[in-house]
């Protein structure tokens, strides 16, 4: 690893290494355990204890001293779960805790422990290996885990470990989440403690109906492929259905109309009641269905319908302490919290998530600007504005103890009621400094940035967007400008253009792109572009365009369809053909391929081919299971027989997440090359 800018970067995971993550509050809000590395580029995480009371920092689970390493085993499955999660950590990854905080469960190589918070001590239990998904019960009593495509449960002691449901099918799991839920709809559990304990709810998948692929690394012939249950866009996904599972053996099915509602989108289960919210396959429908533990009926408490999406929104369905039902509406132009059907946010506050409950009280994200996401808390007496400085926040409530987690224009904090937790995080060698406009006559969300210490003279510009529903870029935040600012100070004027369709301007923009996927998204760059031009000297003539996943898509489709406008293109990871990406993130937008065979051709890129006039690189990590590696090779199998010249950069071993050291080096020498720059 070279001692560059690209290297530290890659060396600091973005500059998170040592910086607390995963903060979980006790109800009482006295103490806080949280995931933290030793070192700016140590990223292997131990388990850490803050005493709200004193300040007092306490390291609960040392995983270097519990034996692991930055390259430690790790189950395909946990791979899998982390590649869903773009976690690249090591150590301890992710941690569960009994409703109060006492006792924490984890995994690590593999290996089950437990963590008993009064007594600071650490134990390993002798479950059955590979362990995954690992979930203490609220009363700190038993734990279940994935072993295999089995759910079983153990005592915290260690005693009797036992199957609570087993396979009964060769493509059967319980307990986990089917693809399309961990990758599109940010549901990453497949099982849920009840209140009480004594039993838990189970996701049966049956993967049987989803097409295989199959995905391999030429860099180790010697491995056999990976066989990938892959449903993309109009193929069968899997059969999800959900059980009430008793430690005493007992067995209920929850009971509702799975053909028609065939996505299991969130369960929650509280004090209050049992709930499931299921969405139809055109995702025109959402219901929340109070589910009956004993006899597996459901009863429809709401349903909401919309002409073209219904809109997951994490957090929510929830109960607060009294029993009301958290919900959200789309009114107008405005995504609003509900209270048991009543709207309590305003209208232009745009709500992005639900994130705690300590009693009456919910604690939650929303956007006025979609460069600044602030925390809210809404009681029955008051709407309060947590956050002020402008940044991306996120945080926790309980006990009246609140964390803030902070990204901001100039730095990144945690802190636990305004005092800040220790951070260990390196100090970057570039500060990004974007400058952040509304550009055009659809005021795009747009940053600018220029090359540290720059005075003047025309720049040759980069676009540098995402452009997909999934993500913003143009955020008052400068962890998000790592590599824009590197490649601004190796002489480009850096432009990044939210266009329509990206998230945290409510359902308008949402869904401004309406029967035209591509075009709306490409003119927004090209808009963005020219009204950046008013406002600084940018020589238009020598314009490059690079991205990622869609933003590789939308690079892609920029050189391929307006080469008048971008001079050269670097596509990571881009989607090509609309048909062979996900069927639940696909069909949101686009429909049913069946029922909507124009909106996928128009969208995909394969028959634009012979239109390249302009360098274009082609970048895929080559065990990429989101994006697969065929959508780039599609691609450039149809190039190569128009006879359109063009790069092809393969990542052996690189997956989606695509950190790999020299990538941006290479870009850049691609871009000056491509746009005659000395």
């Amino acid at each position: 690893m070279t001692s560059t800018f690209p290297g530290q970067v890659a060396r600091t995971q973005g500059f998170t290494l040592g910086l607390a993550r995963n903060l979980v509050i006790s109800p009482d809000g006295s103490r806080v355990v949280f995931l933290r590395t030793p070192g700016g580029e140590d990223p292997v995480a131990g388990l850490w204890l803050h005493d709200v009371a004193t300040g007092e920092e306490k390291l609960l689970a040392d995983a270097a001293a519990l034996g692991a390493t930055d390259a430690g085993p790790m189950s395909e499955r946990e791979r899998a779960r982390r590649e869903r999660a773009r976690d690249r950590s090591a150590g301890i990854s992710v941690f569960h805790t009994d409703a109060e905080v006492r006792t924490i469960v984890f995994t690590l190589d593999m290996r089950l422990f437990v963590a008993d918070v009064s007594a600071g001590r650490v134990t390993e239990v002798g479950a059955r290996e590979p362990v995954a998904e690992a979930r203490i019960d609220p009363t700190g009593n038993w734990i279940a885990y994935v072993h295999d495509d089995e759910l079983r449960v153990i005592s915290r002691d260690g005693k009797d470990d036992r199957a609570l449901a087993e396979p009964d099918g060769p493509e059967v799991t319980w307990g986990l989440p089917e693809h399309e839920a961990s990758e599109s709809m940010d549901r990453f559990q497949g099982y849920w403690w009840a209140p009480d304990g004594r039993s838990l709810v189970a996701a049966r998948v049956d993967n049987s109906p989803v097409q295989v692929w199959y995905i391999s690394d030429p860099a180790h012939p010697e491995r056999p492929p990976t066989a990938l249950r892959y449903p993309a866009a109009g193929t069968p996904n899997a059969d999800v259905s959900l059980h009430v599972l008793g430690l005493d053996g007992g067995r209920t099915e929850i009971d509702w109309d799975r053909k028609a509602f065939e996505y299991v989108t969130r369960v929650t289960w509280d004090r209050t009641a049992l709930l499931v919210t299921v969405q139809n396959r055109p995702q025109t429908a959402m219901r929340i269905l109070s589910a009956d533990p004993a006899t597996g009926r459901t009863t429809v408490l709401r349903e909401d319908t919309a002409a073209d999406w219904t809109t997951i929104v994490s957090g929510v369905p929830a109960h607060t302490a009294s029993g009301a039902l958290l919900w959200t509406v789309e009114e107008g132009d405005t995504r609003r919290l509900t209270v048991d059907g009543v709207p309590v946010t305003p209208p232009g506050l745009q709500i992005d998530r639900v994130l705690s409950i300590d009693g009456d009280s919910v604690l939650f994200t929303a956007f006025e600007d979609p460069a600044v996401r602030h925390l809210w808390t809404w009681s029955p007496t008051a709407l309060r504005q947590v956050t002020t400085e402008d940044g991306l926040h996120d945080g926790r409530l309980a006990g009246g103890t609140t964390v803030v987690d902070a990204r901001t224009p100039t730095g990144e904090t945690v802190t636990v009621n305004g005092r800040p937790l220790a951070g260990f995080a390196a100090t970057p060698s570039i500060i990004p400094r974007p400058r952040l406009h509304w550009l055009g006559e659809r005021r795009i969300r747009t940053a600018v940035l220029l090359p540290t210490g720059y005075t003047g003279g025309p720049l040759p510009v980069l676009m540098d967007p995402y452009g997909g529903r999934a993500a913003q870029r143009a955020v008052a935040a400068r962890s998000r400008y790592w590599a824009s600012q590197w490649f601004a100070d190796q002489g480009f004027a850096v432009v990044i253009a939210d266009g329509r369709g990206t998230p945290g301007r409510g359902p308008t923009w949402d869904r401004s792109r309406g029967d035209d996927h591509p075009a709306p998204r490409l003119q927004d760059q090209v808009d963005a572009l020219q009204a950046a031009a008013e406002h600084y000297d940018l020589d238009l003539s020598k314009v490059g365009i690079r991205g990622w996943s869609a933003g590789g898509y939308l690079a892609a489709l920029a050189v391929l369809r307006r080469p008048d406008v971008f001079h050269a293109g670097i596509a990571g990871a881009p989607v090509t053909d609309m048909l062979l990406y996900s069927s639940h993130w696909q069909e949101k937008t686009l429909g049913l391929p069946a029922e909507n065979p124009r909106m996928y051709a128009q969208s995909s890129l394969i028959d634009d081919a012979p239109n390249l006039r302009v360098p274009l690189l082609l970048i895929h990590g080559l065990v990429d299971d989101n994006v697969l590696p065929v959508h780039t090779m599609k691609l450039s199998a149809a190039l190569l027989a128009a006879g359109r010249p063009h790069t092809v950069l393969p990542l052996p071993g690189a997956s989606h997440m695509g950190a790999v050291d020299g990538l941006w080096e290479y870009e850049l020498a691609f871009l000056r090359q491509s746009l005659n720059l000395s």
